[in-house]
């Protein structure tokens, strides 16, 4: 049975300090909805329980800072594949923060990994759902996967602007994302 509230608490934030991944959705006000996995080790700190920060670091799409621009809402979900059974899911409302922005330093000083960083999404609470889970299958955690951080670490700064400036500029459905736009 779902258990809504408006804030995190400690149940909530034990859970999430526990996974090793979560899901991403966004959408734009038409066109593909967008749910992306994530993973990768200190990307996800939490400020307080209404306020999260999200260190995204770039990639093949940057659908998401591109819906952001048209409607503001997104919904995190965690899922338990080992332990106690739950679906955590946080319904938000969230803007990116880049580089080029005033919040940016501050921001992004939350992440002791900083590079090949694309944006660092704010994310405001509004809702935390807690569902039972019991339908999601257990499976044995491994490791994270090296091939994304080798690749960052083995690139220059100039490398990741580059890559940002060819493939990060525009969603897969043609939509701005502002990324280098003043």
């Amino acid at each position: 049975m779902a258990n809504i509230t408006n804030k995190l608490n400690k149940y909530d934030i034990d859970f999430i300090n526990q996974q090793k991944m979560f899901f991403v959705s966004t959408a734009p006000k038409e066109g593909k909805i967008n749910l992306s996995p994530k993973g990768l080790d200190d990307t996800f700190k939490i400020i307080n329980e209404n306020k999260i920060l999200w260190l995204n670091y770039f990639g093949s799409g940057n659908e998401t800072a591109a819906h952001l621009l048209e409607d503001d809402r997104m919904t995190i979900m965690f899922c338990a594949f080992e332990n106690e059974a739950n679906i955590l899911r946080l319904y938000c409302k969230a803007k990116a923060i880049q580089e080029k922005d005033k919040q940016w330093n501050e921001y992004i000083s939350h992440f002791p990994i900083q590079r090949a960083a694309r944006q660092v999404f704010e994310v405001t609470i509004e809702a935390v759902n807690n569902s039972c889970g019991m339908g999601v299958p257990l499976y044995d955690y491994v490791d994270q996967r090296t091939e994304l951080t080798e690749f960052y670490d083995n690139s220059s700064k100039e490398d990741h602007i580059a890559y940002m400036k060819k493939k990060n500029q525009i969603s897969f459905d043609g939509k701005e994302t502002k990324l280098f736009e003043d």
